[in-house]
């Protein structure tokens, strides 16, 4: 019944819209003006353009190969070793307007609300599992790592500049975005990034200030391959605790004395003086040394050609962490918001500082150097050394307690503690050819607290003809049994202390990918069983569930075109077998609805409607002092549809967007939470502009 009632509401919201079509004119005039100017530019663009393209062209003497081979390339690191996986360079037309919206993050997004806040995905199998400093997980989305970031490729310097705006005065929402790099030869690269979000928030006591900047290297030689990045980031938010009533979002007139418009400015909140802050630095640095021989061809006595064949590598990976989490709340009032305060009845100053340095050494036989050689082996060993500190209790515990302090819970959390770890492990890969591709990656704790821990990783896949085009399935699995994170265990704060004895989480999933390009059909089936799942609890502590938990997954990308018309969708099943443990939505979509076409043969537009939908479920909730997400029993969120209403274009390296967002708030019902007392933006007018430079 979801999928059908999804698609009723897309309709009526469309059918809502044409009705109304004059208010919508109204509301969109200075948008659509300026469209129509812009265009009248792009014909006499258009026009001047194609003439100077043939006239290149006439004048050009440069083969296709040759073009080709100039094209810049990206790819993606594999940890532990280095390996390298191709990606995509973000310059396509389609739904870039999408990366400005919140709570579309994923089609199943809990979200506090605003750009480059908090929020946590709903669809269990694209969730992370904890890390090591669990008040950075909130944040993930907008923080680069190893899993998003690129390495380039280019013989021309290459910048990819983004800005983003919207909302009003009041509620502005701006990101500003850089990519640079550049070549110094084929082989070696350097680049630069820079992204800042400020964004105000549509309702009180909001506002996110986030600014993330790093720099890349990377050297691809026949003997020695570098690739290293560093990236720093200071992201600082208030914090609101959400709003105190939800009538003044699903009801207005029964909490304002009969008028329904409401100001999402003045909607009074839990917290009007809390901040959090998340500092830190990763850096990354891969070498790998290449041992062969040269092969070289012969033409009678005289050698053409001598290509250097790679044998065996030896690996050195250095990979250095830090982290502050900072919680500030300088109004005492504020503090029965809280269940218990337990270093200071006149403000919160909370402060956790971790680092970690991991050294990984490895040697291996590299995939192909012979007819024989079909896989490539490696051993590694990792070293790696955390260290944590926590806020200082100063309070004399002798009774009586200062008024309003609560008691010590058990026995003290050290101050600061250090952690000494250390794994070996092996990895088999073979990355070439069509037929069949594996990898298997296994890690075992031989020291230190992770001692016993295990962790397996494994993919294979194969491609086959079929229609004329190359379908893929492939197989993961990954098993873990590993030591809860140290700050899981013990943790001290203003308003929450813990000290946990926890035993290792214990983790299976297995799963299978078809892709068939022909029918535009991407297909991802998994189940995955835990013991020992830890979660936050009602009461915002870490507990860890004794039995097991099983989630079991499936999601769809199936997109239809008809001419013009395009239908892209994603939908997702997914049930937990413990929703106290792990709470999911059951079925979710994500859908599309444009059509593509050419302005003057230079402009691209795609204009469109899409929506995301997921249904109802006894979602998370949101901390602010420990930034975590923890279950809660009572109130439900789902079964809304957020639409957007967006025209987005692009004219030859620029690409650009005008936007609604939320266009059916109103139409479609009220009810429009991500979390309890956490209400979606309202609908908002945005904009943005993404250009590649290509020097």
């Amino acid at each position: 019944m979801a999928p059908l009632l999804f698609y009723q509401r897309l309709l009526l919201t469309i059918a809502y819209i044409s009705y109304n079509f004059r208010t919508f004119v109204l509301i969109m005039k200075h948008v659509i003006t300026t469209i129509i100017l812009f265009i009248s530019v792009i014909v006499t663009y258009g026009q001047e353009q194609n003439n100077s393209e043939i006239k290149d062209l006439e004048k050009s003497n440069i083969n296709n190969d040759s073009l080709i081979n100039i094209k810049p390339f990206a790819w993606k690191t594999i940890p532990p070793l280095g390996l390298q996986e191709p990606t995509t360079i973000d310059t396509t037309l389609l739904n870039y307007y999408h990366k400005s919206i919140p709570s579309q993050v994923t089609p199943a997004y809990a979200t506090t609300g605003n750009l480059g806040a908090e929020g946590q995905t709903m669809l269990f199998f694209e969730r992370d599992a904890m890390s090591d400093f669990f008040f950075r997980d909130a944040l993930e989305t907008w923080i680069p790592s190893i899993k998003t970031h690129k390495f380039y490729n280019s013989r021309q310097p290459m910048t990819l500049l983004s800005y983003n705006t919207g909302g009003s005065k009041e509620t502005t929402q701006d990101r500003l975005k850089m990519e640079l790099t550049g070549n110094a030869n084929a082989k070696t690269q350097i680049g630069a990034y820079l992204d800042y979000i400020y964004s105000k928030g549509s309702y009180n006591y909001q506002a996110t200030k986030d600014l993330i900047w790093g720099a890349s290297a990377s050297h691809m030689g026949e003997r020695y391959e570098l690739q290293a990045y560093i990236y720093h980031y200071n992201l600082l938010n208030k914090e609101s605790g959400g709003i105190t009533d939800d009538l003044y979002i699903t009801d207005p007139a029964e909490v304002q004395g009969g008028s329904s418009k409401v100001d999402t400015k003045t909607i009074p909140t839990h917290l009007s003086a809390a901040h959090s802050k998340i500092v830190g630095t990763d850096l990354f640095i891969n070498n790998r040394y290449k041992v062969g021989y040269y092969d070289e061809v012969y033409e009678g006595d005289s050698v053409i050609e001598r290509n250097y064949i790679p044998v065996s590598s030896f690996i050195w990976t250095l990979n250095y962490k830090d982290g502050k989490h900072i919680f500030m709340n300088d109004a005492p009032g504020e503090a029965d918001f809280w269940r218990n305060t337990y270093l200071s009845n006149t403000g919160t100053d909370d402060r956790t500082n971790y680092w970690s340095l991991s050294n990984t050494v490895g040697v291996s036989l590299l995939e192909g150097f012979h007819k024989y050689a079909k896989a490539g082996l490696a051993a590694f060993a990792t070293h790696q050394i955390r260290k944590y500190t926590q806020t200082t209790d100063t309070i004399d515990r002798v009774n009586p307690l200062p008024e309003n302090i609560s008691p010590y819970p058990g026995e003290k959390v050290p101050n600061n503690a250090t952690e000494n770890l250390f794994w070996v492990g092996a990895q088999l890969t073979k990355q070439k050819g069509s037929l069949l591709k594996y990898d298997a990656t296994a890690k075992f704790g031989v020291a230190g607290n992770v001692v016993g821990d295990i962790s397996i990783d494994g993919n294979i896949s194969t491609q086959f003809k079929l229609l004329g085009d190359s379908v893929t399935i492939s197989g993961y699995g990954r098993f873990s049994n590993e030591e809860a994170p140290y700050l899981m265990k013990h943790y001290v704060s203003n308003h929450f202390i813990w000290n946990n004895d926890f035993g290792k989480t214990r983790r299976l999933r297995i799963g299978g990918k078809l892709n068939i390009p022909h029918t535009d059909s991407y297909l991802n089936v998994g189940i995955e069983n835990l013991q020992n799942y830890i979660y936050f609890n009602e009461n915002c502590l870490p507990t860890q569930h004794s039995g097991s938990v099983q989630v079991f997954s499936a999601s769809l990308l199936q997109n239809f075109k008809f001419g013009a018309l395009h239908l892209d969708n994603k939908f997702n099943y997914q049930t937990s077998s413990v929703e106290s443990v792990i709470p999911l939505p059951k079925f979710s979509i994500y859908s599309n609805l444009y059509v593509l076409f050419k302005v003057a043969g230079v402009l691209d537009v795609q204009l469109g409607i899409d929506c995301d939908y997921y249904t109802k479920y006894k979602s998370v909730n949101y901390q602010p002092a420990t930034m975590a997400f923890f279950n809660q029993k009572e109130i439900e969120v789902g079964n809304y549809p957020f639409m957007n209403l967006y025209a987005n274009m692009k004219l030859d390296k620029a690409r650009f967007y005008v936007m609604f967002t939320h266009v059916n708030q109103g139409m479609t019902g009220n009810n429009y939470f991500a979390l309890p007392h956490y209400p979606l933006n309202p609908r908002r007018f945005q904009l943005g502009v993404s250009v590649d430079f290509t020097n």
